[in-house]
């Protein structure tokens, strides 16, 4: 299986409903906070619910200004995604 990260950049004000849209929805993938100032946040999803998990992102779309970025260079707040970070340099 494949964890397939997409990065996103939502107002601060609204990481929290983000976050809590994707636990309502059991196994479609998690959002971690990767930058709280630049109110960056990423979701991990895997292979079977990629699509599941970008059509969520569609329909918050039209709640809720976010858009879709490139990984970040320089993730410092979460340690998790960090580490994710380096292995995939390592493949």
């Amino acid at each position: 299986m494949v964890l397939h990260e997409i990065y996103l950049q939502v107002p601060a004000e609204h990481i929290a409903y983000v976050k809590f849209i994707f636990e309502s929805y059991e196994e479609v993938g998690i959002i971690r906070t990767v930058d709280r100032k630049k109110a960056v946040i990423v979701l991990l999803a895997m292979n079977d619910f990629l699509d599941t998990g970008r059509a969520i992102l569609a329909a918050l779309e039209k709640e809720i200004p976010l858009r879709e970025i490139p990984r970040p260079t320089d993730m410092k707040d979460d340690w998790f995604m960090a580490e994710l970070a380096a292995e995939s340099l390592t493949r």
